[in-house]
Formats: C-alpha cells, structure tokens, sequence
C-alpha cells in the first residue's frame, strides 16, 4: 500500500504528571511530504497541532498555535513532538501521520498511516 509499514511508535502509552515533558516519537519509512501531528480527546474532533515539511524542516503551527509543544525533525525519518509543562488539558489519544509525496490532493490525510498514542495525567 501507500503507507507501507510507515509508522512505528516509541511507546504507545505515556503517563505524565501535570507539569512535566515528554516526547512523543514516530519512525518513517518512506517519502512523505510533510509530517503532522494531532490530538484527539473523548467525544471531539481530531486537532491539529504542528506540522514539519520533510525538505525544507518548516514549521506550520496550528492557529492558534499550542506553545508548549514543539515538532522536530531527526535523522530524516524520526519526528517528535515534544510537550513541556504538560496540563491536565493535554490527556489526549495523539497520533502521528505524513501526507504522502504522491497524493494528488495535498490536503489528504491517509487515515491509515498514523498512529495513536495515549497521553495521561
């Protein structure tokens, strides 16, 4: 398929207490275009929160932007998102996903190509 065997976790659960950091990571195989991340809590819609364009390592923050968090581009094929001062508000499922280089529509999301992580406090 598309996404391959695209994502991989680095722990698929994570227990903060309320003012700590953590880092969330996904592996790629693959080419992407860009590399997002979101979150989504019981009963809402999934929220956008960064997104990292794989060339050119930019940063396109959701708006309004969430400013203790943070994306990060490793060794090409690692993204991070990194929480700091975590609050109770920020327990979520996040998950990861790419927009593939050959999607016709930039917009598409492959609903197949992310990955939950769930974030307790």
């Amino acid at each position: 398929g598309i996404c391959g065997n695209v994502i991989r976790p680095n722990q698929p659960s994570v227990v903060l207490t309320e003012g700590s950091s953590t880092t969330l990571s996904c592996t790629y195989d693959g080419s992407a275009y860009s590399l997002h991340w979101y979150r989504q809590k019981p009963g809402s819609k999934p929220e956008f929160l960064l997104l990292i364009m794989k060339s050119s390592k930019t940063v396109v923050p959701a708006s309004p932007p969430h400013p203790h968090m943070s994306i990060r581009l490793r060794n090409n094929n690692d993204v991070d998102l990194e929480i700091s001062s975590a609050a109770v508000s920020d327990s979520a499922l996040y998950y990861c996903a790419l927009e593939p280089t050959v999607s016709g529509k930039p917009t598409t999301l492959y609903k197949n190509c992310f990955l939950f992580f769930k974030v307790e406090l």
